[in-house]
């Protein structure tokens, strides 16, 4: 049995699981788009790419932000789009988009955030990210004729659960930071 530490410290093993999640979600993605749910298909895409991202630039595909970030991702991906729990499911891989993000911006970047911090721009990220995702399914129900949005009501409580995912989403990474340090990110002085 792997130990804990070498399932987080091992890069190789990281990379192994990151891209091993990346490639469910990306067959999620398929799957959405043979399903006929397109809009799904490309909030899954561009999870995917969010992920491979920091592989692309440094041109290292062990470059891979913690595993258990695209492993969220990939358990949200999946079960919204077999429709399991699709509401909840889409508000995870909606706060795991932005928790990539601060992560790979923070681990790859000159940027430096603080733990407390990190949690509450990536709670505003959330946030943000659900505001383009309402307008992107409006837009799909529209032009595509799909059933997204059913009343300004249940649209307002949308905004209000996936804040509280990006919270918990946001505590939990920190929590997760502070007991491990990141495969591939460098040691900070910690900020007062």
């Amino acid at each position: 049995m792997v130990a804990l530490h070498t399932l987080v410290s091992d890069q190789r093993l990281n990379a192994v699981l990151g891209w091993g999640m990346t490639g469910i979600i990306a067959l999620a993605a398929i799957e959405s788009y043979l399903m006929d749910a397109f809009l799904w298909g490309c909030l899954a895409v561009l999870i995917v790419s969010i992920i491979a991202l920091p592989s692309a630039v440094t041109g290292r595909p062990a470059a891979m932000v913690p595993w258990p970030i695209p492993f969220v991702a990939a358990v949200a991906v999946v079960l919204r789009t077999f429709e399991f729990y699709p509401d909840i499911t889409g508000y995870v891989a909606i706060g795991t988009i932005a928790l990539l993000l601060v992560v790979e911006l923070d681990v790859y970047t000159r940027v430096e955030l603080s733990r407390r911090f990190a949690v509450v721009f990536a709670t505003m990220t959330t946030m943000s990210l659900q505001a383009f995702w309402i307008v992107a399914q409006y837009y799909s129900d529209q032009w595509l004729g799909t059933r997204f949005l059913v009343s300004q009501t249940e649209l307002q409580w949308d905004i209000v659960y996936v804040t509280a995912v990006g919270v918990a989403l946001g505590i939990l990474a920190e929590w997760y930071l502070d007991r491990f340090e990141p495969v591939g990110s460098f040691e900070r002085p910690p900020s007062g």
